[in-house]
């Protein structure tokens, strides 16, 4: 259930916190190893759930994992964040991509097919082997030299058709393969095109094998600027409904609406929302590295409370089989009576229901065992778990705290993730507070002669309006009291309790600013002070 960046993690080897990096991820690795993976063996969880974890889950960097029905854009969206091609990269209308393809760094670019890839120790695939040659005839390592994979690592899987002959030529089980990754990774992020919001069967069976991990989950709607404004309103509705019937959770998932490939916009009415919304997606997949850490902790935390569950479910059934005769008849009783055994253990153990493995898919795999070889319920290696989570895991988080004070903040660089951060085309640049930033002259003198007509009608003495005047006013604008409390405390640049004209006039283009829908600063940017009060208002800065 790993998805972490450990000691390669973009970066994270410069300085003295290399080092801090290092120590949480040996310290993890090593209570893995000491305090849980005992209680795994002895109750063969690996089995039942997920395999045992090796030294590459561990240093792994960060992954996405993007899923999608065919022509969703998947492909066109690693491209584009890489902004250049990578080994393998196919794209078209139809579906193309027939193959899991991890993108990952490399100092020369090539391609690492399926069977070399689970044998390589330093890649974290190796668990993948279980899924036979059908799978690995289908699974390859993309690696190029690019910046943005020297902190992150893509992972692009099949485009999902509908109909049930593509889930029998597969050969292996997608969705088994999709719930490997979605456990390993560190964000699941489902595209849909604006056009073919419809969710097949088996695109429902991806989707609902991502069970445990939607925190992990972003929704992208592509292709969003092929509808006008009503139509993807519409779009956005119609999706929300669909992904409400798959996903089982109350919380509403984030999803973000543009067209994420490096082409014109064919309608540019929601270009503004296009931008605020990759920018958004862009922060979240920016800060994964930052994060990794606390996603280790958390997914080590995960696993450890569904493997003692499984303990406690493995050592039930072991006590309630017979020594001698009926065994298969009580066999078949106890796994009939799995649901009610859930909610026995639930009472007795105080355990949330939540922590339970499904019920349908457990009983299935209980078929082929032995009963009779399972272990009893060993208190000590439950008790080391409890003292590890009860503990350790705090010692660990407040080590991971410290990383986080001590090093500076990490982000994803290089690909479309630059043509984000600085420049006229920045998100936000010379829009709101920010507009007329780089101009010699005031921004606000434009509007100076209309804001003066107002403040004329306010009856100013000795060329200054009080507070009580300047209130009428600017209440009209209907924004709450607290708002244009901030705006007065801004606009009042020498804190006399009165304003001048131009004062007056920039608080009149402080609520424009707020009215248009763009935050107010937290101070005066420079650009906005009144010529006649920057001098002494820079002294007192």
């Amino acid at each position: 259930m790993f998805s972490w960046l450990g000691k390669q993690g973009g970066g994270r080897e410069r300085g003295g916190g290399a080092d801090v990096v290092q120590t949480v991820t040996g310290g993890l690795r090593d209570l893995y190893l000491r305090k849980l993976l005992p209680l795994e063996e002895h109750y063969r969880f690996h089995e039942f759930h997920s395999p045992a974890l090796e030294e590459a889950d561990f240093e792994n960097k960060p992954m996405v994992l993007l899923v999608g029905q065919y022509s969703t854009g998947k492909t066109t969206f690693i491209r584009y964040l890489l902004e250049q091609d990578f080994p393998g990269m196919r794209i078209g209308p139809e579906p193309t991509t027939d193959s899991f393809i991890a993108v990952m760094y490399g100092e020369t670019e090539g391609n690492v097919p399926g069977n070399a890839l689970v044998v390589d120790p330093k890649k974290p695939f190796r668990k993948l082997g279980r899924f036979g040659n059908a799978f690995l005839n289908r699974f390859m390592c993309s690696q190029l030299p690019n910046e943005v994979l020297k902190s992150i690592s893509i992972i692009d899987s099949p485009g999902i058709l509908s109909g049930e002959k593509q889930r029998i030529s597969r050969g292996y089980d997608f969705c088994q393969v999709l719930q490997w990754f979605a456990e390993r990774v560190d964000r699941i992020i489902l595209l849909f095109d604006a056009h073919k919001l419809d969710i097949s069967d088996e695109f429902s069976e991806a989707i609902k094998s991502f069970r445990g991990q939607d925190d992990k989950i972003r929704v992208v709607l592509n292709k969003a600027d092929q509808v006008d404004t009503q139509q993807l309103m519409r779009v956005y509705g119609a999706l929300m409904w669909s992904l409400g019937k798959v996903i089982d959770t109350p919380e509403v998932l984030r999803v973000y609406i543009g067209s994420f490939w490096a082409h014109p916009l064919r309608n540019t009415d929601n270009r503004r929302l296009f931008e605020a919304e990759a920018q958004d997606l862009f922060k979240d997949i920016q800060s994964l590295p930052q994060k990794a850490a606390v996603r280790k902790l958390n997914d080590l935390i995960k696993r450890a409370r569904l493997a003692k569950v499984h303990a406690y479910i493995i050592s039930y059934l072991k006590k309630e089989m017979p020594s001698v005769f009926g065994k298969e008849n009580k066999k078949k009783e106890l796994i009939n009576k799995l649901p009610e055994i859930y909610v026995q253990l639930q009472r007795e153990y105080h355990i949330s229901a939540g922590d339970f493995p499904e019920v349908k898919k457990m009983q299935e795999q209980l078929e082929n065992c032995d009963f009779t070889k399972f272990h009893s319920l060993k208190p000590k290696l439950i008790e080391t778990v409890d003292n590890m989570l009860a503990n350790k895991i705090a010692s660990l988080m407040s080590l991971i705290r410290q990383e986080e004070s001590n090093m500076p903040t990490e982000m994803v660089h290089g690909g479309a993730f630059d043509g984000t951060m600085a420049g006229p085309f920045g998100h936000g640049y010379g829009e709101g507070a920010k507009e007329g930033a780089d101009e010699e002259e005031w921004v606000v003198a434009k509007d100076k002669p209309a804001y003066d007509e107002i403040f004329y009608t306010l009856s100013p003495i000795n060329g200054k309006i009080s507070g009580i005047s300047a209130k009428k006013e600017m209440v009209t604008s209907k924004l709450p009291n607290s708002v244009l409390g901030k705006i007065w405390k801004l606009a009042d640049c020498d804190g006399d309790g009165m304003l001048d004209d131009e004062e007056f006039a920039l608080a009149k283009h402080l609520i424009k600013i707020k009215l248009d829908g763009y935050e107010l600063p937290g101070t005066l940017p420079s650009h906005l002070v009144p010529p006649s009060h920057r001098k002494p208002f820079q002294t007192a800065e």
